[in-house]
Formats: structure tokens, sequence, C-alpha cells
């Protein structure tokens, strides 16, 4: 037995001016994130070795946890 699924086009071009809308959508969301992973690193960095490590992290582990911090 077949299994048909009525579809709709759509007019030409809505796909990508969706995409592009959606796009403007998340940028404010894009900005807040870099901008606290920006300060997040910034603090992060003026932190001594020793206050680092006593939070498990190394100077090479600064950014991506600037990232990953900021994304939640």
């Amino acid at each position: 037995m077949a299994y048909l699924v009525p579809t709709r086009s759509v007019p030409f071009g809505a796909i990508s001016v969706h995409r592009v809308v959606a796009a403007l959508y998340a940028l404010p969301e894009a900005v807040d994130a870099w901008l606290k992973a920006r300060e997040t690193d910034k603090v992060l960095r003026q932190l001594t070795d020793r206050e680092l490590d006593d939070i498990g992290l190394t100077r090479g582990m600064i950014e991506d946890a600037a990232h990953s911090m900021s994304a939640r």
C-alpha cells in the first residue's frame, strides 16, 4: 500500500527569505553569546595559574572553557 503525502509548492525564493529572517532573529542571541564568552575569557586570563588549577583549568583551556560557559 502506497502512502502519499500531499505537498504544497511555495513561492519562488520563500525558503531563502525564511532563512535570512531566521538568521536575523538569531543574531542578537549570537552576539550576546559572543560578548559573554569574551568577558569570561578576559576574567579567566586575569587569574593566576594556581587559581586556574583550583577550578580545574590550564591557560590552554581558557578559550574553550569561555565559549562552553557562555553557551549555557
